[in-house]
């Protein structure tokens, strides 16, 4: 039985998801299984997944996929680059999947691009450029120029990620095959497709249940939304009353940047107003968005960079047991079912700190439901 892995946020899972998984299928056959490491709660620009992670896992695997494990807090929560290393550990140790797919604007030049990226002469020739005072993003696209490369490879948001799966598979040296797919659609489409939406188009649809698969929508319906504006002053109010001791720790603070933040937050009234305040060209919104957000759930930089030490298995099918119980005869994971007592650890504290703190940002205050309560969807279908 071929394993594929796929490294995502399902932020909702949509019909250009599913076509995901069917392409998949078509290349390795209906008996393929397919593994989808999926961010939690909280995702990777810094903000509160749309709906709790075993919602999007179950509606995963009703649409077609077979094991669904939650990419830790701390790894969700990276930057792009740890946040693809942090997946491709998790497949790679797992020690059953033979392909990494994901979806591209264009699919020449990935593992190239990366192979030039890994080198201690591209690291130099970044230093260079980042000393202009220009953004990572323009830095690195003109240090792979510098180096004969074609810097347009990483312009695009899914193959800028596309490139930081094929660094962490060659600087791991993973089995992991890459199996690039193009991508329909566009990534920052204000109104979705109706075959190929994209989930920031959805997040900002008042009614997207025509655009997920049929079998997912009663995951959606009668379900409460989680966004940041929902828990904004729960969030002031921690910001607001940190030390500069604890803002010194939070990741993506170096240059000062944490001392700059911190005077806003003082002064901001809202945290869109933060954001734009501290926002210029070398300091995106997307990490800024993690930097508060980490400062809130009490994330420092030493524990975002530790290896975690579980990770959790959210919903599975039939095919997905069986490979699982493979997987765990083999693997050098500590896997955990949703709700099972994880060991006393720093991580474990974040992680159930974190459960509290996304009640907050429900649009419905007196929903609560809490991790301990979640339990491990299964399908019967194989």
């Amino acid at each position: 039985m071929q394993s594929i892995g796929i490294i995502c946020e399902y932020n909702p899972f949509h019909k250009g998801h599913q076509k995901q998984l069917r392409m998949i299928r078509e290349r390795f056959g209906e008996e393929a299984a397919i593994v989808c490491v999926m961010s939690g709660d909280f995702v990777q620009r810094g903000e509160p997944a749309l709906y709790p992670a075993s919602v999007r896992a179950k509606a995963a695997v009703l649409a077609g996929a077979d094991l669904v494990l939650e990419l830790p807090l701390t790894y969700s929560l990276r930057s792009a680059e740890g946040f693809a290393d942090g997946g491709v550990e998790i497949l790679s140790e797992l020690g059953v999947v033979e392909h990494l797919c994901f979806g591209c604007e264009r699919q020449e030049g990935l593992t190239e691009t990366a192979r030039v990226l890994c080198t201690e002469d591209f690291s130099a020739e970044l230093k260079k450029q980042l000393e202009t005072g220009i953004s990572f993003a323009s830095a690195r696209q003109r240090a792979l120029e510098a180096m004969g490369c074609d810097g347009t490879v990483i312009e695009t948001p899914n193959n800028i990620l596309g490139v930081e799966y094929c660094k962490a598979i060659l600087r791991r040296q993973s089995r992991l095959q890459p199996m690039p797919i193009l991508r329909q659609g566009g990534y920052h489409d204000e109104s979705p497709d109706a075959e190929n939406p994209s989930a920031a188009s959805l997040r900002k649809t008042e009614d997207f249940l025509p655009y997920v698969p049929e079998e997912t929508v009663p995951c959606y319906e009668g379900q409460p939304q989680y966004r940041r504006e929902y828990g904004e002053r729960a969030m002031l109010a921690r910001l607001r009353t940190m030390t500069e001791e604890e803002f010194s720790q939070v990741p993506y603070g170096s240059e000062g940047l944490w001392s700059k933040v911190m005077r806003l937050c003082r002064q901001g009234g809202s945290v869109e107003e933060i954001l734009q305040g501290a926002k210029s060209k070398r300091y995106a919104y997307t990490r800024l968005s993690r930097l508060l957000m980490c400062a809130f759930l009490g994330i420092s930089q030493q524990l975002l960079e530790k290896r975690a030490p579980y990770v959790r298995i959210l919903a599975l099918s039939g095919r997905g047991r069986a490979l699982l119980r493979q997987a765990k005869a083999g693997s050098s994971l500590t896997l955990l079912h949703a709700g099972e007592r994880p060991p006393v650890c720093e991580y474990a504290e974040a992680e159930a700190r974190a459960a509290l703190c996304y009640d907050l940002f429900c649009e419905q205050p007196n929903y609560r439901k809490y991790r301990e309560e979640d339990t491990v969807f299964c399908a019967e279908k194989m």
